[in-house]
């Protein structure tokens, strides 16, 4: 083997029927054994280790997941394992059935690159239907019309407890009266500034306070003080003593 310069060059094959001498021999990776061009792959010569990286994987009729079996270990006991731990049947149609635009006869398929998603409708669409005549878009939801925000109010407090609802009650009619009192005291104002003596007299009246200017002589009563001088002056000659 080899030469007289180089006498380790080179290596025989270690298949028996062959022996070739290869000057470039393959090394098996899992046998640890030399092999000639002829032989190097594990099903040439039959590596009884060869099947230890491969890897195969076996997809759930159930759930649509790939199962790995693990070449030291029965597949029987690999699939029971995976039926008892990680098997979901509602991902078969997640997985199998994939979404597809909604529009009349367009099987494009909904992916993570062509979807887009109407801001008006909220209906996800492909590219080719993106926009709103396209799809025949219905547009935006409207608000209900007929929703009462003074029914809304009043459903609420009947929901209330007795005690909340007759605090708040009392809130309310003191408020009331509060604001009614002020909206008298203003008109009252109005009327006493753009009226003269006869709203005075009429605001007077209403509150309950009437002063009245009595006659010395003859007892005779007036609202004014000025009607009870020129009484006196006409009735009396300008004497007021009894």
């Amino acid at each position: 083997m080899g030469t007289p310069e180089f006498p380790d060059l080179g290596k025989h094959c270690s298949v028996d029927y062959c022996k070739q001498i290869d000057f470039l021999p393959f090394t098996c990776d899992r046998c640890i054994q030399v092999f000639c061009l002829d032989h190097r792959s594990y099903m040439k010569h039959s590596c009884p280790k060869g099947n230890r990286g491969d890897v195969t994987v076996v997809i759930c009729p159930l759930c649509a997941k790939g199962v790995r079996l693990n070449p030291d270990e029965d597949p029987n006991i690999t699939w029971e394992k995976h039926v008892n731990t990680d098997c979901d049947p509602s991902n078969y149609e997640k997985t199998v059935k994939k979404k597809k635009c909604p529009v009349p006869r367009c099987r494009e398929l909904l992916t993570f690159s062509n979807t887009i998603k109407c801001r008006d409708c909220g209906i996800e669409h492909c590219l080719k239907h993106r926009f709103g005549p396209d799809h025949s878009c219905s547009g935006p939801k409207k608000l209900d019309s007929t929703f009462s925000f003074m029914g809304f109010l009043s459903t609420t407090n009947t929901k209330e407890a007795p005690a909340s609802s007759s605090r708040w009650s009392s809130l309310l009619a003191s408020a009331e009266a509060s604001i009614r009192e002020l909206g008298n005291d203003i008109s009252q104002k109005l009327q006493f500034s753009s009226g003269g003596d006869g709203n005075l007299e009429k605001m007077q009246e209403r509150n309950g306070k009437v002063t009245v200017d009595v006659c010395p002589k003859c007892s005779k009563g007036f609202r004014e003080p000025g009607e009870l001088l020129k009484h006196i002056d006409k009735d009396h000659r300008g004497t007021s003593i009894a």
